[in-house]
């Protein structure tokens, strides 16, 4: 895409609930980062601004005393029903959204003027049965995960419902076939039937989403194309991480196995099939667990861990992991994680599961090794593997910065959406 482009004259506006907090919108930051450096006039609108970015523009919902005293008495209806499945649903699983806001008829009014609205991850922001028959420009969609699909749940795991009509959701613990879920779902399949096929456009980062939206009855009706995510390819690259190495108390032989200990209570990340292949692991290496997130997880290790906590700095993060030696993602299920992402770029390989898009950049004998989803002795023995070979893991690490600057980059990634959206705009 380039200034001259006809595509650049496009006004695009990304609907996210946050902005750069959370795996989605940062994925999400970083395709309105490509458009823009590609000379895109591209907003990011959103409820929860924390970046000093002007074109972050922070949704304030201006509501007559009327709609106020609607939208309590709404949602005091909201409350009740989800509060019949408090002690049916299960433990430790990650949020079940409704289909319905707060915003309710408010943001719909008060949006930035745009050609094309691109939606990403709006759980509590945006109102689906609001926003569909009411804002009548073109949309697309990018699905950071099920949601947009589901009655609720952001992760179907085991259960197919979605593929047909949501009902007896096991996350909500309900045996009912008209439970929460199901009205969720039915509201959605009523909203997007204001939509038509060429003015709603949905878009997944991973081959695996991809197929599930294609397999969805909500969303089989529209076209689902495959993008992947990109990155800045210039901060997360490999560097010299000797100093930092130092600071961590490392030795020149160790072997460091990087993981991100974020949501460690979700059986969904996989924690505990890490944790449990970990323990069980033999390597003639010293081995250093080192591991990234806000909280410092439980461990007890039969090596030396260290938490460095949560990491703000790009830069930093790349240098952490540049100096691993390896990355795990242990997810059970997710669609084109981050972690993976950003380990390629700085050069080292990736052990995980094959599970959902991690396939797509985790491929065995070049940028890493894939166990058998939730088998414990098969990602051991990828661990085992992976770290017996100083050499091998030298040569998978070139191969992933490769991968990285051939198929992941901010501008490949501008110039798919550029494309789409100049495809959307020419047919609605």
């Amino acid at each position: 895409m380039s200034p001259d482009d006809d595509s650049t004259t496009m006004k695009i506006c990304h609907l996210n609930t946050f902005d750069v907090q959370g795996g989605a919108a940062r994925a999400m930051y970083r395709i309105h980062q490509g458009l823009v450096r590609a000379g895109a006039d591209s907003v990011v609108y959103t409820p929860n601004k924390t970046v000093d970015d002007a074109r972050v523009l922070q949704h304030r919902p201006h509501r007559t005393l009327p709609q106020k005293l609607l939208n309590r008495i709404r949602f005091s209806g909201v409350a009740r029903e989800f509060g019949r499945y408090r002690k049916t649903r299960p433990a430790g699983l990650e949020q079940f959204s409704d289909d319905r806001t707060y915003h309710w008829r408010v943001l719909e009014r008060q949006l930035p003027p745009a050609d094309l609205y691109h939606l990403h991850w709006i759980a509590g922001f945006l109102d689906v049965g609001s926003f569909m028959p009411m804002v009548g420009k073109p949309v697309v969609w990018t699905l950071h995960d099920m949601y947009a699909l589901t009655g609720g749940c952001h992760y179907a795991m085991d259960c197919d419902a979605y593929t047909h009509e949501c009902g007896h959701c096991p996350q909500l613990g309900s045996c009912d076939a008209r439970d929460l879920a199901h009205a969720s779902w039915q509201r959605k399949a009523r909203a997007y039937a204001h939509r038509s096929p060429t003015d709603l456009h949905i878009v997944a980062p991973s081959r695996w989403l991809q197929g599930v939206a294609r397999q969805s009855r909500l969303l089989r009706e529209f076209p689902v194309h495959c993008i992947p995510y990109g990155i800045d390819t210039a901060v997360f690259r490999p560097v010299a991480a000797e100093g930092l190495r130092s600071a961590l108390g490392l030795l020149v032989e160790d072997r460091v196995v990087l993981f991100v200990a974020d949501g460690v209570g979700n059986p969904r990340k996989g924690f505990q099939a890490l944790i449990d292949a970990l323990h069980g692991l033999e390597t003639p290496q010293t081995m250093v667990a080192l591991s990234i997130g806000p909280h410092p997880p439980r461990l007890q290790l039969p090596f030396r861990h260290i938490h460095v906590g949560a990491i703000s700095s790009d830069g930093l993060l790349a240098a952490l992991y540049s100096l691993a030696d390896l990355s795990v993602v242990p997810s059970l299920a997710d669609n084109l994680p981050n972690v993976a992402l950003e380990s390629l770029a700085c050069g080292t390989p990736v052990v995980g599961f094959d599970a959902g898009g991690i396939p797509d950049m985790v491929r065995p004998g070049e940028t890493g090794w894939l166990a058998p989803v939730g088998r414990v002795q098969e990602l051991r023995e990828a661990l085992r593997v992976a770290l017996a070979d100083a050499s091998t893991l030298r040569g998978y690490g070139q191969r992933c910065r490769e991968v990285a600057e051939q198929e992941y980059t901010l501008g490949a990634q501008a110039r798919a959406y550029a494309g789409l959206y100049a495809q959307v705009l020419g047919s609605a």
